[in-house]
């Protein structure tokens, strides 16, 4: 009987408990992949397709903004990392035609329960507008979504500015903060996103109005560099801008953050570093 006892008793010591919801964090990446662009040479779409899926799978992201992804990228991303589903439409006309800004998502854990896409411009429901000094039409697809294991419901935006339109980048900045107001409400907010802008612009400022800056709230420092356009080589030419971003609204924390140099032999997956942070809400 005194043996049972003391069986009984060693039983729980050993026994771990569940994960509670406060302990439940996801990663969330942006990463222009560069558009498939033939006079890429050796940089070109198809030598770099295995490298890009591979950053996204090692490092475990639950959520992945792409930015300058053309359908027949998406479709080889789709065999390349078949346990993600994504959402998005071609900025072109609302379909497949353009470059798209696809939001990757886990599906095994993330429940999708809403999508849409609006184009940065004076019209944003018409698809390929684009108004002000924008060089092409440009959009921001989002989701709401809900985590099969914490249970919380919370949005993601994913967007790429104009590159050569400094008036377009700033109203734009403007329509998605009232696009995330109107739309998310006091539900947490994940944007990426390549903005063409670095954080000395109105453009960074307007977003950080409402939002923060993943970087700059991460409790432990920052790891890699601090620009993110960079080339698709170890050597570059011109100094690192920073043009990529995560930002969060203020009930969400941000554990860790990363600019990702992952290369082989020197050659990254992309001409932008791909960002990533790790969050909790």
């Amino acid at each position: 009987m005194l043996l049972a006892g003391l069986v009984l008793l060693m039983v729980p010591s050993v026994v771990q408990a569940a994960p509670t919801r406060a302990d439940t964090t996801l990663r969330v990446m942006t990463f222009n992949i560069r558009y498939n662009n033939p006079g890429d040479g050796a940089h070109a779409w198809p030598h770099r397709k295995e490298r890009v899926a591979s950053v996204i799978r090692f490092h475990q992201a639950d959520f992945v903004g792409m930015q300058e992804a053309l359908q027949g990228q998406i479709d080889d991303l789709e065999g390349l990392l078949p346990g993600y589903a994504w959402i998005g439409v071609g900025r072109d006309d609302g379909a497949a035609a353009g470059e798209f800004s696809p939001l990757f998502y886990r599906r095994a854990r993330f429940e999708l329960l809403e999508q849409a896409t609006f184009w940065l411009s004076e019209t944003p429901e018409v698809p390929g507008s684009q108004s002000w000094d924008a060089a092409l039409p440009r959009i921001v697809t989002w989701g709401r979504f809900r985590d099969r294991e914490a249970g919380t419901t919370f949005f993601v935006f994913n967007t790429h500015f104009d590159h050569r339109g400094q008036q377009a980048r700033e109203e734009s900045a403007r329509l998605l903060a009232e696009k995330i107001r109107t739309i998310a409400g006091n539900t947490p907010v994940l944007v990426t996103g390549d903005f063409n802008a670095e954080p000395t612009t109105p453009v960074f400022r307007t977003m950080i109005a409402d939002l923060a800056d993943a970087r700059a709230q991460s409790a432990l420092p920052p790891h890699g560099p601090d620009g993110t356009l960079w080339g698709f080589t170890v050597e570059v030419d011109e100094p690192e801008r920073r043009i990529d971003y995560i930002f969060v609204s203020p009930s969400v924390r941000v554990r860790r953050y990363a600019a990702l140099t992952d290369h082989w032999n020197g050659h990254f997956p992309s001409d932008h570093i791909p960002i990533l942070a790790e969050v909790a809400f």
